[in-house]
């Protein structure tokens, strides 16, 4: 397995970086700022030094004693390493330190003999064409008595500064290479000091991914990191502990398939027994009915019609059959996934004791659902006060979800005993627009994947009934279920409508819909229209059946209309009753 950038890399890379930028930046800065310091510092000093000289100049200049100017020019321009320039008002240069005046060009357009002939002091940092250097020029000009008698230039080469400035430069760099190698050995220590905290917390959650949930980690340090690792320590505890706890739930499960009191046995599609406990061996009088054919053990007991029925229909049916001299109730179940079919056999002849084991049975099965569901619950609460406020939104989601599968479980429990107990629900006032609206949410995602449109239509804004809301949110999570698993292009429709007492919610769609004689059937128990999509799709055949029954729960009723290639239009009434009301 190839393996990523690790995470001292990345802290260490993330610190090295900035670090480099960060100095590289300001040193890019600093010599700018540097050389426009001292530029400015010498413009400061020739501009000094022209007022001094220009005391000298401007005499000899009145006195027209040019000859005289350019060898006092020429003199002090050696003495002060610094160029001087004497031009008239017309721009010709009547005296320069470095070359013959007369051979100069006419100066009247250069920039800073500009300024200075307006009576400013110019400044200009450019080229030489005379000298054929880079230059830093400032100009003033010369008068007396009022009368402008020209312009004094002096000028500095530009590598002079070039030469000033790149001693400091160096020294700035050795500066800045001091400084980013101390920050890389404190980013060193520091990114390793956070890093190894890590990779401990790595290696120990890697340990429980692969089983093993004895795996602890333990630091020095403190901070939020400690914190995560007795977090981590706490978790590996109570996983560890539920991971025995389903170890022992499963054998437990084990032991009371093989002593339950019923026959029940497994059939493959080949038609072999793949299970059977004892009772059922008991039955068959057949200790060896593990891997022989249903039809070899089961011949003459009349059971072999209803276990090939359950196979052609792929369906649940119920029978009463007679085995030596007992009747039993057979029920078989088709399961999709396996391609199985699960049949047991209860003895009619103790019907008081048969209805205890099934009511036992039945308990315990929600029992073994319950408990790790309200494990899960039990652990969302309780990292409620851990997480952050920013992550609490997911948290509410998972405590959201983890009720509703409690719901599912009880619902299931309510299907098997609809015909003994009521359901008293959690009536609360219920927006039913706000309820379509956060069902619809949970399905987007799923109908852009499928190239779906999807729309709700609301009428009357304000149906607001006494409900169970888990219940309906079921109810129309059922529905469009199905809508979205049997409709392959086109789309899917919810309209709701009020009028003075009731609340009518339509979800229609365009899909493959329902041949006319099995309308009538698709609210029963595991009865499926399309067999081959149902079992393709993860189709149980409970969806509707729960769908009429919360309906019926809450005083309401459901209607279904469907033609086959048309779509299907489901119906559904309820009451516009107010928690007050009830």
């Amino acid at each position: 397995m190839k393996k990523g950038v690790t995470i001292f890399a990345r802290i260490f890379g993330g610190y090295f970086f900035i670090t480099v930028l960060l100095v590289t930046l300001t040193l890019l800065f600093s010599f700018k700022a540097i050389k426009g310091y001292y530029i400015d510092s010498l413009t400061g000093n020739l501009k000094n030094l022209g007022v001094v000289l220009s005391l000298q100049i401007a005499p000899l200049l009145d006195d027209g004693r040019f000859k005289e100017l350019d060898l006092f020019v020429k003199k002090l321009g050696k003495e002060l390493e610094t160029r001087i320039t004497i031009v008239d008002t017309q721009g010709k240069p009547l005296a320069d330190s470095e070359k013959d005046p007369g051979l100069m060009e006419n100066h009247k357009n250069r920039p800073e003999i500009l300024e200075a002939l307006d009576g400013k002091i110019g400044k200009s940092l450019r080229y030489s064409a005379t000298l054929k250097e880079e230059m830093l020029y400032v100009a003033m000009p010369l008068e007396k008595g009022g009368n402008l008698l020209g312009t004094l230039r002096v000028s500095l080469f530009l590598s002079d500064i070039n030469s000033l400035t790149g001693n400091i430069k160096t020294r700035i760099i050795y500066i800045a290479i001091a400084v980013v190698s101390v920050s890389l050995i404190i980013a060193l220590l520091f990114s390793r000091n956070l890093s190894n905290p890590i990779k401990k917390l790595v290696i120990g959650a890697q340990q429980v991914a692969s089983g093993d949930f004895t795996a602890r980690v333990f630091l020095k340090s403190r901070g939020e990191i400690k914190g995560l690792a007795d977090s981590f320590n706490t978790m590996t505890e109570k996983v560890e502990s539920l991971f025995t706890d389903l170890s022992l739930k499963k054998d437990e499960l084990a032991g009371i398939i093989s002593s339950i009191q019923a026959g029940l046995v497994v059939i493959n599609k080949e038609g072999k027994v793949m299970l059977c406990n004892d009772s059922f061996m008991k039955v068959v009088n057949n200790e060896r009915a593990v891997g022989s054919f249903y039809y070899e053990i089961l011949r003459g007991f009349g059971l072999c019609g209803l276990i090939k029925k359950i196979f052609d229909q792929k369906a649940n049916l119920t029978e009463e059959v007679e085995l030596n001299e007992s009747v039993f109730l057979c029920g078989g179940a088709f399961i999709a996934s396996k391609q199985e079919v699960v049949l047991v056999l209860h003895d009619m002849t103790e019907t008081k004791n048969l209805e205890k084991i099934k009511k036992d049975f039945v308990v315990n099965v929600s029992h073994e659902l319950r408990t790790p569901l309200t494990a899960i619950k039990g652990f969302v609460e309780t990292l409620d006060d851990e997480v952050e406020e920013r992550h609490k939104y997911y948290l509410d989601i998972i405590k959201k979800h983890t009720d509703r599968l409690v719901n599912i479980v009880n619902d299931l429990l309510l299907l098997s005993e609809l015909e003994e107990t009521k359901l008293e629900l959690n009536r609360d006032d219920v927006d039913l627009v706000v309820l379509l609206a956060n069902v619809m949410k949970m399905f987007e995602q799923r109908i852009r994947d499928n190239g779906l449109t999807f729309k709700l239509e609301t009428v009357n804004r304000n149906a607001i009934i006494s409900a169970d809301s888990f219940k309906l949110e079921q109810m129309f999570i059922n529905l469009l279920d199905n809508a979205i698993k049997y409709t392959e292009n086109g789309a899917i429709k919810i309209s709701l409508t009020t009028d003075a007492a009731k609340a009518f919610i339509e979800i229609a769609d365009t899909g493959i819909g329902v041949p006319r004689d099995d309308i009538n059937r698709i609210f029963e128990r595991f009865y499926v229209v399309d067999k081959s999509r149902s079992r393709k799709l993860g189709g149980t055949g409970l969806g509707l059946s729960i769908v009429k029954h919360i309906a019926i729960l809450h005083n309401g009723s459901i209607n279904v209309e469907s033609e086959p290639g048309n779509g299907t239009k489901f119906t559904i009434s309820l009451p516009l009753e107010s928690k007050a009301e009830i």
